[in-house]
């Protein structure tokens, strides 16, 4: 079947971009509710963690899985299999938002993307000063990127409780900029925490990050390029590279234009309905049944790779592995000595101060400077206490914050304190946002 996919100048202008607005709020919708799921399970994490039972919960993360293939073993413990395993399907997704936003969303233009651009900056420079000026020597020094970015799932859930209190553009704003945060944290993941680089490793995954390019918009069978960039992902596992930057790689590359544009295919589809109903009157099953495949063919043909992978592992993303993550990396014991510990660390204080002063002074402060200066409009409908709101909301680090600690320090201390200090920061910023926005609504309405 052949369909015209280039659709006339007018019918582009007239049709509206209905798919994109939908896949946003679907994507909202699926954060929020993931959120909720993740809430719950750094509060089992921290039960099992703190109960009489809480050396299972440790040996249980310590056990020791290897596998082998072709004489290359790869062995790691469980926790590692979830931070550098699972978590790379974490980032795919990520990689697939940035292109999605950057191609044609909320990124794909210098109007739209200045101001969540500019705060993004912002709260990443911020809470990494503060961070360094408290930490500048010693193993704790490694820890300044961890109050740098923010939990889309919880930012966006804390704005969810909200409802109408809060115009929807400001829902956007955020979305964006925890978008490009997530794409600076990427970046520092990438260059600041690898470390024994393997030039063979780094050779192989150069070619098949090649294949997998020259391939991507033209591949029919899912089965080859799962295939590739599971090699690819080992091959950047032995590299030395943080394994989930190939997750971002692999979703950088997926196409998010489709084969098929909606507009150019209504004139097929309407025929195709009206053969249907013939069909159904005059029962004629089979032809019914020709007709719904066309039917479906059509549909897919109008999606695009990315929004297709997108939307069939975000659920995923959202519902098991960031529970499982935070499962395991939220089990932290809060004895009086781990308490004490924590509330005189340099490393934590860094960390708890980078959240909730750096990240309210960097965004707001940034947005400010940029709305005054010209470089890009305020978002419509919104207030400029909207935006302190959502700097604080932005202190919530949670996911990439836990994730930048495991890879930042080494030993067991520090990443106690560190991460007793991201659930504290990212608890206070939480409230103290909502608390806020609320305060707003009653004074200047939504």
């Amino acid at each position: 079947m052949k369909v015209e996919s280039q659709p006339t100048p007018a019918s582009r202008n007239v049709t509206p971009d209905v798919r994109s607005s939908t896949a946003i709020e679907e994507f909202i919708r699926s954060e929020n509710a993931g959120a909720v799921l993740l809430f719950v399970a750094t509060v089992v994490a921290l039960a099992w963690a703190n109960s009489s039972q809480s050396a299972s919960y440790f040996a249980f993360w310590r056990r020791d899985l290897g596998v082998t293939l072709g004489g290359i073993s790869f062995a790691m413990d469980l926790r590692h299999w979830i931070d550098d395993g699972l978590m790379s399907v974490f980032f795919l997704v990520v990689g697939l938002e940035i292109k999605r936003e950057i191609v044609k969303g909320e990124l794909s233009s210098w109007n739209q993307a200045a101001l969540p651009a500019i705060a993004a900056i912002g709260g990443m420079l911020v809470p990494a000063v503060i961070y360094f000026a408290l930490n500048r020597y010693g193993e704790a020094v490694r820890g300044w990127a961890i109050p740098m970015a923010t939990d889309i799932g919880f930012a966006l859930g804390a704005l969810a409780l909200l409802g109408r209190r809060i115009p929807s553009t400001l829902r956007v704003f955020l979305l964006a900029l925890a978008i490009i945060d997530d794409l600076g944290a990427i970046l520092v993941i990438a260059i600041f925490y690898t470390q024994h680089i393997s030039p063979w490793a780094i050779g192989i995954a150069l070619v098949l990050f090649a294949v997998l390019a020259a391939i991507s918009s033209r591949v029919r069978e899912p089965v080859i390029y799962v295939l590739l960039s599971l090699a690819f992902w080992a091959a950047v596992l032995k590299s030395g590279v943080h394994p989930t930057i190939a997750g971002v790689a692999l979703g950088l590359l997926v196409p998010v234009k489709p084969r098929c544009e909606i507009s150019g295919v209504i004139p097929y589809a309407r025929r195709l309905l009206e053969k249907l109903l013939l069909a159904l009157q005059s029962g004629e099953r089979e032809m019914a049944a020709v007709t719904l495949s066309e039917l479906q063919t059509l549909i897919h043909a109008t999606e695009s790779p990315a929004e297709r992978l997108e939307r069939r592992l975000h659920p995923w993303v959202s519902f098991v592995i960031l529970p499982v993550f935070a499962l395991v990396n939220a089990g932290i014991m809060i004895t009086a000595d781990e308490f004490r510990s924590a509330i005189v660390s340099p490393a934590a204080l860094g960390i708890f101060l980078g959240l909730t002063v750096g990240k309210l002074a960097g965004v707001a402060g940034s947005s400010f400077l940029a709305v005054r200066l010209g470089l890009a409009p305020m978002p419509d409908g919104t207030h400029r206490h909207h935006l302190v709101g959502v700097g604080m909301i932005t202190g919530i680090g949670f996911t990439i914050a836990l994730f930048v600690s495991g890879l930042a320090f080494e030993t067991e201390i520090l990443q106690s304190a560190a991460k007793m200090a991201i659930l504290a920061a990212s608890l206070v910023s939480g409230l103290l946002g909502y608390t806020y926005l609320r305060l707003v609504y009653r004074r200047i309405g939504a």
